[in-house]
């Protein structure tokens, strides 16, 4: 029985009048959870939202139906409409901290929830939900978690604080947005059984927007691709991952690194098109190997073809052909070359607590190494006592045979230049107040005596190394997509012309296709230029396509070490094995 049915959703620029999404339909079961995927500016997080019967400001649904339970939100006034959300349609935030309020401890905020939604509830009542809310999400249920702040918890915590407080009202619908993004894998996992079975346990519908198709392939039971706005193909989760359809799917598919071997990525040239700069005919032909000539001229047509839904007019001919996987041999050994940079019984602290404890690790020059493990394993901590901008550290440094200070201010110039950090997030890490140009010279006013112009010829350069148009020098980080502003901090950090470089989680909230082009990209760079990487992530499906070798930490200590193919073929350690296991596979899961 369908508790949500959306049909023809248009969502439109109030000034213009252009769409963001349009003709959007499709229906949810009780206790079905179907997956919403798509590169970002797909309008994943648009649909998502409408279903609230909320839009981002600038925009207006023009047109459709959402209808939860019999009742078109769409058509409700605004005070009913506020009442709806929560009992009857709930939304789950990609940031937990946007949903919870950093001011007030988890009890009260699960208590404000049982407060205002159900204000016939008794105190006692409210007390026994709330702890029922939290042993559902496998949180303590104890007055010391419920007086905690939401800063006092670790990342997982938050988002099952998240779920709780969705949960907590008994909805009908449920919408998910990227609640697992940035999360570890084993975390991750945790995450997603916990929503899987409060999904099936209260027979809620829910919404599950991801851009990871993998993490798709192993929590929903139909799976609805979004491109341009546009609802491009849905199906059976089995059936899509087996046989995709459209060429949109099939491009995002051959995008996915796998744990179990060794593939080339292959990213979908171009981009996404914003609204108001779409082709005629299909948006996806700019960028699509299969069209032809009449893709172009016409919208294509939407085909029911075995059990899919597909927009493709070419959908009939690419049905009974596979994705071919193009398969790499095994990354060479480095282990011959000489060592640049050594680390040699590094323990590493926080004020009173010790993060890591005698960590040893050597890079060899032109190797990728790949530095893996969960949340609070130390990663970053290491990464960042091995650039300087940790100082709590004991042990030894050295790069070149040199023993480098704790701090980077005290290193040469020479060493600050050759080695160089690339952030997780590219929304903080570049200035939004400089322009792009200015953002990725700053290395070159610092190290060298260059003048503006030849400041400004070489980043033309740097950008153009990373894909980039040098007219990208005059914009602003506000006005680049996520994938870009990754890209400007890779030309960052490699205008000083560096020998290695440190990447923290630099593809961990990046589409599939952007995660491809960015690995291809650094591969490229590593080949070209002999790059020492040093690559700090928990996705074990990108170590084996990237790394040559990996090192495994856990709670601070390194727990194994090797050859990437052995490591991942043959793991030595039970939270080696335990991080494998947890890393979700399109090929297990749609099987």
């Amino acid at each position: 029985m369908s508790v949500l049915e959306v049909s023809d959703l248009r969502v439109e620029l109030e000034r213009s009048g252009i769409d963001i999404v349009d003709g959007v339909t499709f229906s949810i079961d009780e206790g079905e959870l179907v997956g919403l995927v798509g590169e970002s500016g797909s309008g994943k997080t648009t649909i998502g939202v409408a279903l609230l019967g909320e839009v981002r400001r600038g925009a207006r649904i023009a047109r459709g139906k959402v209808v939860i339970d019999g009742i078109d939100v769409l058509e409700l006034a605004p005070r009913a409409l506020r009442a709806m959300r929560g009992p009857t349609v709930a939304y789950i935030p990609q940031d937990p901290s946007t949903a919870l309020n950093p001011a007030l401890r988890i009890r009260a905020q699960l208590s404000e929830m049982l407060e205002v939604h159900d204000p016939s509830c008794s105190p006692e009542d409210r007390r026994e939900r709330i702890r029922a809310a939290l042993g559902e999400v496998e949180l303590p249920r104890d007055d010391a978690f419920l007086d905690r702040y939401t800063h006092q918890l670790s990342g997982g915590q938050q988002q099952r604080v998240a779920i709780a407080m969705a949960f907590i009202l008994r909805p009908l619908v449920i919408v998910l947005d990227e609640p697992t993004t940035g999360l570890d894998v084993s975390t991750q996992a945790q995450v997603l059984a916990t929503v899987r079975e409060l999904c099936d346990k209260h027979r809620v519908a829910a919404l599950y927007i991801s851009h990871d198709l993998a993490v798709v392939a192993n929590i929903a039971a139909r799976v609805i691709v979004a491109y341009a706005g546009r609802v491009v193909e849905l199906a059976e989760r089995q059936s899509l991952f087996e046989r995709p359809m459209h060429p949109y799917t099939r491009q995002l598919l051959a995008s996915i690194p796998t744990v179990s071997e060794r593939r080339r990525l292959n990213p979908i040239p171009g981009q996404a098109p914003v609204p108001g700069e779409r082709a005629s005919g299909c948006a996806f032909a700019p960028r699509c190997p299969h069209a032809i000539e009449a893709c172009s001229e016409r919208n294509p047509p939407v085909i029911e073809l075995a059990g899919h839904v597909v927009r493709c007019g070419r959908a009939r001919d690419l049905a009974t052909s596979s994705i071919a996987h193009e398969i790499l041999g095994p990354s060479a050994d480095p282990l011959g070359r000489d060592p640049i940079l050594t680390v040699e019984g590094l323990s590493a602290f926080y004020g009173d607590d010790q993060i890591l404890y005698d960590v040893d690790l050597t890079l060899y020059r032109g190797e990728c190494l790949a530095l893996v493990g969960g949340s609070g394993s130390g990663k970053t901590t290491l990464s960042q006592s091995m650039i300087g901008l940790l100082a709590s550290w004991r042990g030894t440094i050295r790069y070149k045979g040199e023993e480098l200070p704790t701090r980077a201010r005290a290193r040469s110039d020479t060493v600050r230049r050759e080695l160089q950090y690339i952030f997780q997030s590219p929304y903080s890490s570049l200035n939004p107040r400089r322009t792009i140009g200015e953002s990725v010279g700053v290395l070159l006013e610092q190290f060298t005596d260059y003048g503006a112009r030849e400041i400004r010829r070489r980043v033309a350069e740097a950008l153009d190394r990373v894909s980039l148009p040098a007219r990208y020098a005059t914009r602003y980080p506000y006005q680049l997509s996520g994938g870009e502003r990754q890209r400007v901090a890779i030309a960052r950090a490699l205008i000083s012309e560096p020998e290695v470089l440190i990447c923290d989680e630099i593809t961990s909230a990046l589409d599939v296709s952007v995660q491809a082009s960015i690995v291809q990209l650094i591969d490229d760079l590593q080949r070209e230029r002999d790059l020492t990487l040093l690559f700090v992530t928990h996705n074990l499906a990108l170590v084996r396509t990237i790394a040559n070798r990996v090192v495994v930490l856990n709670d601070g200590r390194v727990v194994e070490t090797g050859l990437s193919a052995e490591v991942l073929d043959r793991p030595q350690d039970v939270y080696t094995r335990a991080l494998i296991d947890d890393t979700p596979e399109v090929a297990a899961a749609a099987s």
